[in-house]
């Protein structure tokens, strides 16, 4: 087999050979994940897949449920982060407009050089910019609080069963339960 420049194995072309689905059922057997089968063979996991329906092999799925039941609570994690951080912004922009001593206007001299004045009301261009940028960060933070919301408590309680599942499968697996079968 060919090697990539990053010392990957090439993907196979052609056919799955005989000696391929053997070698599919051995490592499944051995427990391994259709991806790591994939590396092994230098096939794609879809291949895999199929030559494992084919055969009426099928892989725990219970690791993938637990880890993207983990990956969600991250990124709401991080999306409640993000949202915080969106408000704060959009807090700062409206300080910076109804600052009590003054706002600080930039602009461009005739010689070019760049020029801070102290006025009393903002120019209506910075207005219309710091009024845009507020508007933008609070509808992101109001789009991303709405990914969380739980407007269908039953998504909620489905996924909880499901994570539920998941994690007694792999209870059950370290308990010894893998060995009875």
């Amino acid at each position: 087999m060919t090697h990539r420049s990053d010392d990957r194995p090439a993907r196979a072309q052609g056919r799955v050979t005989g000696a391929e689905r053997a070698r599919v059922a051995e490592l499944h057997a051995l427990g391994w994940s259709r991806g790591a089968i994939a590396r092994d063979l230098g096939r794609s996991p879809d291949t895999i897949r199929r030559i494992a329906d084919a055969a009426e092999l099928s892989f725990d799925r219970s690791r993938t449920a637990v880890a993207v039941a983990a990956k969600q609570v991250d990124n709401r994690a991080r999306r409640a982060s993000l949202i915080a951080r969106a408000y704060d912004q959009a807090g700062a922009v409206l300080d910076r407009l109804e600052a009590p001593d003054g706002y600080d206007a930039t602009g461009t001299a005739t010689n070019g050089v760049t020029v801070t004045t102290r006025v009393a009301v903002p120019p209506a261009h910075d207005v219309k910019a710091l009024a845009g940028a507020f508007s933008t960060l609070t509808a992101s933070a109001a789009r991303m609080e709405a990914v969380d919301s739980g407007t269908d408590v039953e998504d909620a309680k489905s996924m909880l069963s499901q994570l539920g599942d998941a994690l007694g499968v792999v209870a059950h697996a370290i308990d010894g339960g893998e060995s009875g079968g």
